[in-house]
């Protein structure tokens, strides 16, 4: 697997050459200095530790300064581990999107938008309880029933109700390249990703 840091700068379409018009997602992905090779004799497992993006050095804590001396490379914002990497890789040197190609089909992934604590009718696509007559007064978007009685006189684990939503790990897969501007570091990638603008996504294939 060959995996890459970016930054998520939004979204776009372009037209392709049969003339179809395709939303995409432009990732900003400079290149990613590796910073550990991880061994199964010295860690127990294989894996390749990359990070992106310069960060000032007092904004990073001393151990993480340590390690990324230890690399040869600046401090940096956002650090990731990649299994079973496809590359040959040593600490301090850099990868860049010269390891994808157009075309070439990823997997995304990201830290969805949070939206705080929701209903049913947002979190989980409800209907809400009957209509807006006959006495409804404000249930339009309450859960309903939950299904308790004298037996078994609880909720069951798992029940969907309301709670915080999004905020969460999410892997989009199967998702194409589109185009590479490697002069501006840019990928366009087919459909939407998870996140903000400005969040980071790790492109993996």
């Amino acid at each position: 697997m060959i995996g890459l840091i970016g930054k998520k700068v939004g979204m776009t379409s372009i037209f392709l050459e049969e003339g179809k018009n395709v939303a995409c997602t432009v990732v900003e992905a400079l290149p990613n200095a590796v910073t550990q090779v991880k061994s199964e004799d010295t860690d127990g497992y294989e894996a390749v530790q990359i990070a992106y993006e310069d960060r000032k050095e007092k904004n990073v804590s001393k151990a993480m300064r340590g390690h990324f001396a230890k690399a040869g490379v600046d401090p940096k914002h956002k650090v990731v581990e990649v299994r079973d990497c496809d590359l040959e890789l040593n600490a301090g040197e850099e990868i860049d999107l010269s390891v994808f190609e157009e075309g070439d089909v990823v997997n995304v992934v990201g830290t969805s938008k949070g939206k705080g604590f929701q209903g049913v009718v947002k979190r989980h696509g409800f209907g809400g309880v009957g209509q807006a007559t006959h006495g409804q007064h404000n249930r339009l978007r309450a859960p309903g029933a939950i299904g308790a009685c004298s037996y078994p006189a609880r909720v069951f684990k798992g029940t969907r109700m309301a709670g915080r939503t999004g905020g969460d790990r999410v892997k989009v897969q199967n998702l194409t390249i589109l185009k590479i501007f490697k002069d501006e570091n840019l990928v366009l990638i087919k459909g939407a990703l998870p996140g903000a603008k400005g969040s980071y996504v790790i492109i993996e294939k």
